[in-house]
């Protein structure tokens, strides 16, 4: 239900805008490969601290009920799979879930986003390589139009379309929290279509809440000898504030400038 009436909003809402968009009327003039666009059309859905689907106009209201009830799901699906990481990395129960929680819970939110055929799939990303800056993804993509690749030993991986399947990423707060146990995975999303219906893609990010401090876990920086202080310590919404500059560049650098920040005092700008 989900997939269909995310269809059926693309093809009501969202398909004519893109092929009016600049992006797509400037592709056809391109001969070089374009770095600084995506080939992608979205929304976003923000679910917690406070909901935003009453304020989609667009979306009906089936629409929207069918969503909030997915977000619910997905919500619960994601605390028990950060309980599960506890569990392996032999910390408390409930560790992580306190660890991203700040002084309103959580941030969760789902991106929309559809990758529709291109006519020069050869010279554009439908999504540049990069990791997430947050906590856990759950991607619910398209179960025929493949596109997803991971990066894993220096070779891009084919994430292969899985009806009714929910693909488990991880981003640059939980390879934090967990001292490097854990890596945040650059991926990216190539057109595979010059034709047809295109690539659907739901992914929902549960992240920490904008004032969490976030920082290695100790009983894992105890544990790990040759690795004490390896990862910074700072607030989630200074990252973000970081990283939205800097989002397809690698995370080191990242990491490497929060901790410099953190020696320097709070960050006054990112």
């Amino acid at each position: 239900m989900v997939e269909k009436m995310t269809r059926d909003h693309d093809k009501k809402c969202m398909e004519e805008r893109f092929k009016e968009t600049v992006l797509s009327k400037g592709l056809e003039a391109a001969q070089a490969e374009v770095n600084d666009m995506d080939w992608e059309s979205t929304f976003f859905l923000r679910h917690l601290p406070e909901s935003n689907i009453s304020q989609m106009s667009d979306l009906d209201e089936e629409y929207k009920k069918i969503m909030k009830e997915f977000a619910k799901k997905l919500e619960n699906l994601a605390e028990e799979l950060l309980d599960l990481l506890c569990e392996n990395l032999g910390l408390e129960k409930g560790y992580l879930k306190n660890a991203f929680y700040g002084s309103k819970g959580p941030t969760f939110g789902t991106k929309v986003s559809k990758y529709p055929p291109c006519p020069k799939p050869d010279l554009i990303k439908g999504l540049r390589a990069h990791t997430d800056a947050g906590g856990i993804i759950l991607l619910f993509q398209d179960d025929k139009v493949g596109g997803l690749q991971l990066l894993k030993d220096g070779d891009w991986i084919d994430v292969p379309p899985m009806r009714h399947a929910i693909v488990v990423n991880l981003g640059d707060q939980l390879e934090v929290i967990t001292n490097g146990r854990y890596k945040s995975v650059m991926h990216r999303v190539l057109i595979t279509q010059t034709s047809g219906t295109g690539r659907m893609s739901i992914a929902s990010f549960y992240n920490p809440g904008s004032d969490a401090v976030i920082y290695p876990a100790p009983a894992l920086v105890e544990k790990d000898e040759e690795k004490k202080e390896v990862y910074p310590k700072f607030v989630f919404e200074d990252y973000m504030k970081l990283y939205l500059g800097v989002k397809f560049q690698a995370k080191e650098p990242r990491f490497e400038a929060m901790k410099a920040n953190a020696n320097l005092g709070p960050m006054a700008t990112a």
